[in-house]
């Protein structure tokens, strides 16, 4: 799956939001200053070329939603992060982030608790 530029991106992040969204929709979570609704038609037609969204059509209107899981995108492009910056092991990458982003004491002791559920579960 190719990764999509930034702004492709931020579209996708709003239709997952939306699930179902006509461009005015689309437009309306942009924050200020909105881009131009002819921008983001230009947008919805690259990400449907891509096979990211398709729509349905009422009238001259389109409804847009996703084809891609946002859960599928972003592990495919999580496992590539792993893979090429921190030597194919997820460890290393909760290292980093566990110690880079300062996490709280009560963050740790929440990924603490899902670390140990982690555990049980692989026991079952």
């Amino acid at each position: 799956m190719i990764k999509l530029p930034p702004s492709e991106e931020q579209l996708m992040q709003y239709i997952w939001d939306l699930k179902k969204a006509f461009t005015k929709d689309i437009v309306q979570k942009y924050p200020e200053p909105k881009p131009a609704a002819t921008t983001i038609s230009t947008l919805l037609k690259r990400l449907n070329e891509k096979g990211f969204i398709t729509y349905n059509t009422y009238g001259t209107s389109r409804e847009y939603y996703a084809l891609i899981k946002k859960e599928d995108y972003f592990e495919v492009h999580l496992e590539d992060l792993v893979k090429n910056h921190f030597k194919d092991s997820f460890l290393n990458l909760a290292s980093f982030f566990t110690k880079k982003n300062k996490l709280t004491k009560k963050e740790l002791e929440e990924l603490e608790k899902i670390v140990q559920q982690q555990l049980k579960d692989q026991d079952l």
